[in-house]
């Protein structure tokens, strides 16, 4: 059974996390401080989902959270009074898979973890082949599924991708990738990028039999959501 790690210092809020996510078929424990925290990860079974308060009394989330992704292997979601975009792409930079602010609802929490759970194979019925390693021919400009089928890519989405892959598994804000895609003396905005990731997504689903795993974060960018390497 999954299991949720709740990080909240307010006492009631991280009751009813626990309380309806165990409803929804969770497991589940809450902890209030950074020492908890870290003794609950020390002893105990890895979760499979943290969900992580920026603001406790004797820590920094997101400090605590580049922490938990440099020696766990799970997902990461912040939930926070903290909404402005430069606390979310500090949150997303730190570690964090999703960055929830605190008057999101029960129900869109518990529909991020269903989301997150799926990108990293543990929710029933993920395949493991949605989650498999992905390569990227840089001779022949070919993207090779994991379940072997190849899709060749144009220059627009073989530098798109290439950026993505030297990025390893983090983000890629709209301006980086809209520099690289851009054609010399070629009007390219936000619009045209967003364009070309629909296109590449199309394309990748209709040729290979998978979803694409490019996903976007919100107000920020780009990623790739599963194993990506060079050939």
């Amino acid at each position: 059974m999954t299991h949720i790690l709740i990080v909240e210092d307010e006492s009631r809020l991280r009751r009813d996390l626990a309380d309806f996510l165990e409803l929804t078929g969770y497991t589940t424990m809450g902890v209030a401080t950074a020492r908890d925290l870290r003794l609950t990860l020390a002893e105990g079974t890895p979760p499979d989902v943290v969900i992580l308060d920026v603001g406790l009394p004797d820590g920094n989330g997101f400090e605590l959270a580049g922490e938990i992704r440099g020696s766990h292997h799970c997902g990461i979601i912040m939930l926070t009074a903290l909404g402005d975009s430069d606390d979310r792409i500090r949150g997303y930079e730190s570690g964090a898979d999703i960055y929830l602010v605190k008057h999101s609802t029960l129900r869109e929490i518990e529909a991020a973890i269903r989301s997150l759970l799926r990108r990293t194979n543990d929710a029933p019925g993920s395949g493991s082949e949605d989650a498999g390693q992905w390569i990227l021919d840089t001779i022949d400009w070919t993207l090779i599924a994991p379940n072997g089928h190849a899709l060749k890519l144009t220059a627009t989405e073989f530098a798109f991708m290439h950026l993505l892959c030297k990025r390893s598994g983090g983000i890629c804000s709209r301006d980086e990738l809209a520099n690289v895609v851009a054609r010399p003396n070629w009007p390219f905005d936000h619009r045209h990028l967003d364009a070309v990731v629909s296109r590449l997504r199309r394309k990748i689903e209709q040729r290979v039999n998978l979803p694409a795993p490019i996903k976007v974060v919100y107000g920020v960018g780009y990623t790739f959501a599963a194993g990506l390497s060079l050939s």
